[in-house]
């Protein structure tokens, strides 16, 4: 860049910049300014022609006036005549002064864009640069159609100068982010993708921000960038600090460009070459290795930029989530952060630990360090870090440390910070729920919510506590009495009450038997909270009382004397008052039997999943809840506790056993009623009234009474499954919960759960754009052999929205029941508009034969018993094959439990053997299955052997299970 001369000095601007700073008042600024805008106005419009220097003089004052907040309306022709002047300075100030003051709209941009044109041919490499730093600048669609096509061929050409390639590629990106649509790379694409070769570091930074924004955008037109990045990423992971000299910031070789290179390769998925995958394995395994060795400098800047790799690499093994021994070993690197003396280490270290926990590679490893995540939440200054540790106690919760976990935010709830209280109440209630085993403790743990934090405790809980109890004969009496004792506290939040009304005027017959707790007792107790309590609960009491007098009949005189006082019957809350008196009327003219037929005890409720979830989803805001956030099982196979989302309002104590659901409650808003009249569910199910009774729908897209769609047959044109369909669904074969797939635009996760021959799906669609998707819809069918004239699968769909709002995320529940023995996977068309332009996807869902296992318990003598009667050649297969994964012992344990079978232990005589024993429900027949895997881990080879009753059913598991070991 040519040095500027004494002469550019501006004499002038630097006396009026003095004059304006010493200017005592505002007014005396304006003055000045006046003066000088009537001094430059007149020898702009003087018949004396202005040289160079004049012109870039006056117009920098006029930029410096803008600059303070004055408006300026002239002066703008002569700076477009500074672009053509052939002195580096003059032609800086007009292109500034352009790029600050003229906007898109004006009626100089066709001259502007003349010089700007002039200067991009002329091949002066610093005029060719502020050309592109003033298209940046303004950045308008009329600057985007008069050069798009221009700058990729700017960008690639082997003649230009490197400077130019960095500008030219900001350039690009930034005409590309405010018009996807006019700039077309076409057959730039391939020359612009080994931009990632060139020799040039420089180039190299600006060309990877310029990929990663268009890879997002089209995946498959930039997927060879992925090849160059690893092999670019192992050059500088690779290399010392002296090598890179240039690009070496405190020691560390290259730090933007590295952490750029990883961020790419998280838009796509782990690289199919092995050579390519295994070079990549060994640049993270560096980079892993680089953050245990003991820092080359003491400085601030050195450890931030070596932890930013570190962090960025971590993320890179997190959406992957197919290595086990980089989660590992990610998750005990940021083990060692979580007591770093850096706040914002110990964030990060929480946040990323917090996803980890959700894998069930590394999910083990958060485990270990449990002590010190509460220890972070009890001793944290910083009540963000304290809220993270909150969301890592709460993922990485499971059945073996349910109790620890929830005493200890029960503990740290009395003192948490008001804004994080409600949701912590949340995720309490959800994990006393999810992982309650003694449903004594669930009540003692909601009770205790109440207690300490009662006002933030939404009605959502309070009225799970109620469906659970109802729902559960063997912890009604244990609760009416907890309740009892818990309301004979001084002072009593009003939830408390509610809670106690309710299960008392259900329960309270349980506990009469002692004097202490007599129905008279019960009844002074709830009214002497009466007068303190809201309009609402006093409508719930009152129900209660009525209840009393079915239940007790001895309090009939004392509950009647309330009713008929005045403060009662003349209200002034008109719900109050015709409690009140209808209540009084029932009691009075109805005989005993027409009594306790309409205030017969509640029925169960229709067992459905907690809407807590959908609560704490709403309380994070849209897109914030992941996918493994709502997983209600993890890596546990456990079941949702608790009955259906009916908040129990207040007349419905009062009134029959018509069960109505109530429109405040269930997962995401999705329901699936029983039908009036069906029998009530059994306790635990979470499968009920799946299907009706009606049998397998034809295949048509029919609608049942449940709202659900049959499975339909392909939609018109559908797309064929995408390349990696088969290793999507081979990752889905021993777990059940976890993101399906995922590009730049949609986000498809995926929770399921079976029960013998049924299943229930979920399918989360996230929109990870800012756009809204436009005709969204998605199309079950079922190929091949599952749309013989013998269905084998029959899949039910409840309808999605048409509309996913940018950042939103929408929940579908399938239905699933196995009617027979299948080896095909039923297929997922999803199509939407974005932009205008259709998107047309279609997937492999994860339902293989082997998630209709029901594990099986046998004896060594039983196993090899029913091993020997299995014996007839069709009936095995049996496949000799090398190791894919780590041999690690417990990561082939918990793949084979969650295959679904049982795994016997002591049962092979060789203990390194392991045989499991389960048995497959189909509708139409159950398939007894035999499984023994034998490991060489010095050849790394396993011979894996099936028995089943059904050859079919060998020899389709054996192909599953060989695949994932």
């Amino acid at each position: 860049m040519p040095a500027v001369s004494k002469g550019d000095g501006m004499r002038g601007l630097a006396v009026f910049i003095s004059d304006i700073r010493n200017c005592k008042s505002k007014e005396a600024e304006i003055k000045r300014i006046n003066k000088e805008l009537a001094n430059i106005r007149s020898k702009f419009k003087g018949d004396k022609a202005l040289d160079g220097y004049s012109k870039k003089k006056y117009v920098c004052k006029l930029l410096f006036i803008f600059l303070l907040g004055h408006d300026i309306d002239f002066g703008h022709m002569e700076a477009v005549n500074l672009l053509s002047s052939n002195k580096y300075t003059e032609k800086q100030i007009g292109y500034l002064f352009i790029s600050v003051l003229v906007n898109s709209n004006s009626e100089l941009i066709r001259l502007i864009n003349n010089a700007i044109k002039n200067d991009l041919s002329s091949r002066n490499p610093t005029f060719m640069c502020l050309a592109l730093h003033c298209i940046a600048n303004v950045g308008s669609r009329e600057m985007a159609e008069a050069f798009a096509s221009e700058i990729p061929r700017i960008l690639v050409a082997g003649d230009t100068m490197d400077s130019v390639k960095q500008s030219a590629a900001l350039c690009l990106l930034r005409l590309y982010k405010t018009s996807p649509d006019l700039v077309l790379m076409g057959e730039w694409t391939s020359r612009v993708v080994h931009l990632l070769n060139d020799q040039h570091m420089g180039v190299v930074t600006a060309a990877i921000s310029l990929i990663t924004c268009l890879s997002q955008k089209n995946p498959d037109e930039f997927k060879t960038c992925v090849s160059l990045a690893v092999s670019r990423l192992s050059r500088i992971v690779s290399s010392a600090s002296t090598d890179l000299q240039d690009y070496t910031y405190y020691f560390v070789p290259a730090p933007w460009l590295s952490c750029k290179l990883l961020r790419l390769l998280q838009c796509y998925p782990p690289p199919e070459d092995g050579a390519v995958k295994g070079r990549l394995v060994e640049c993270l395994e560096t980079i892993l290795n680089k953050a245990q060795e003991p820092p080359k400098s003491k400085k601030v800047q050195h450890s931030n930029a070596k932890n930013a790799i570190l962090f960025e690499a971590i993320s890179l093994i997190i959406h992957y989530d197919s290595e086990p021994n980089l989660l590992v070993r990610a998750c005990n690197q940021l083990g060692q952060f979580l007591q770093h003396r850096e706040t914002n280490l110990r964030y990060l270290a929480l946040e990323s630990m917090c996803t980890l926990a959700s894998s069930e590679f590394s999910h083990e490893a958060v485990k270990t360090h449990i002590e010190t995540v509460i220890n972070a939440l009890k001793t944290e200054r910083d009540v963000s870090v304290r809220q993270r540790a909150a969301d890592l106690l709460y993922a990485m919760c499971d059945r073996s440390n349910a109790k620890q976990i929830v005493a200890e935010m029960l503990s740290y709830l009395e003192t948490a910070d008001y804004s994080i209280r409600e949701e912590m109440v949340l995720k309490v209630a959800i994990l006393a729920e999810k992982y309650a085993v003694d449903y004594s403790w669930y009540v003692d743990t909601i009770l205790n919510l109440i207690r300490i934090a009662g006002d933030y405790v939404s009605e959502e809980v309070w009225y799970r506590v109620i469906q659970i109890v109802i729902n559960r004969d063997d912890v009604q009496g244990y609760a009416a009495k907890t309740v009892f004792e818990a309301l004979q506290a001084p002072a009593c939040h009003e939830n408390m009450v509610k809670v106690g009304g309710y299960i008392l005027g259900e329960f309270g017959n349980l506990i009469a038997g002692d004097p202490r707790s007599s129905p008279l007792v019960q009844f002074n107790l709830l009214h002497s909270k009466f007068h303190l309590c809201s309009v609402p609960t006093r409508a719930l009491l009152l129900s209660a009382y009525i209840k009393f007098i079915n239940l007790f009949p001895e309090t009939k005189a004392t509950i009647q004397e309330v009713l008929r006082c005045d403060s009662q019957i003349r209200n002034s809350d008109v719900e109050l008052q015709q409690r009140a008196v209808e209540y009084l009327k029932l009691s009075s003219i109805a005989s005993t039997d027409v009594l306790a037929t309409v205030l017969e005890e509640m029925p169960p409720f229709p067992e459905r999943e907690s809407s807590i979830l959908a609560k704490l989803k709403k309380k994070k805001g849209p897109g914030a809840v992941s996918v493994t956030e709502l997983e209600d099982n993890k890596r546990e196979g456990g079941e949702l506790n608790g009955g259906g989302d009916r908040g129990p309002d207040t007349a419905a104590m009062a009134a029959s056993n018509a069960s109505t659901p109530s429109p405040s409650a269930d997962l995401l808003g999705i329901r699936s009623a029983a039908p009036i009249g069906a029998a009530p569910p059994s306790a635990g199910s979470l499968l009920v009234d799946v299907f009706s009774e009606a049998g397998p729908a034809a295949p048509s897209a029919a609608v049942n009474d449940d709202g659900f769609l049959s499975s339909a047959p392909p939609s018109e044109d559908p797309a064929p499954p995408l390349s990696e369909a088969d290793e999507l669904l081979n990752k889905f074969v021993c777990k059940n919960n976890g993101v399906l797939f995922e590009n730049q635009l949609l986000q498809i996760g995926i929770k399921s759960e079976y029960r013998q021959n049924l299943g229930r799906m979920y399918l989360f669609y996230g929109n990870k754009t800012s756009v809204q998707f436009a005709s969204f819809t998605t199309t079950v069918s079922c190929p091949g052999e599952l749309q013989s004239h013998i269905l084998s699968l029959n899949v039910q769909t409840k309808p999605v929205e048409p509309l996913v709002e940018g950042g939103a995320q929408i929940q579908q529940v399938l239905n699933i029941e196995c009617l027979t023995d299948f080896s095909d996977a039923p297929l997922l068309n999803i199509k939407f508009r974005y932009g205008g332009a259709l998107q047309n996807l279609t997937l492999k869902l994860p339902v293989t034969i082997n998630k209709f296992f029901q594990p099986t318990e046998m004896t060594s003598h039983d196993f090899f018993q029913r091993w020997k009667q299995l014996s007839q050649p069709q009936q095995e297969a049996q496949k000799i094959f090398k190791a894919n994964h780590s041999m690690d012992t417990e990561i082939l344990k918990a793949k084979l439990l969650g295959l679904g079978t049982a795994l016997l232990d002591n049962v092979d005589p060789n203990p390194e053997n392991y045989v499991c024993a389960g048995v497959i429900q189909t509708k139409s027949q159950q398939v007894g299955c035999l499984l023994r895997l034998e490991p060489n881990a010095q050849a790394q080879m396993y011979r894996l052997t099936l028995r089943c009753s059904k050859d079919s059913v060998s020899r389709r598991l054996c192909e599953l299970l060989a695949q994932q070991f």
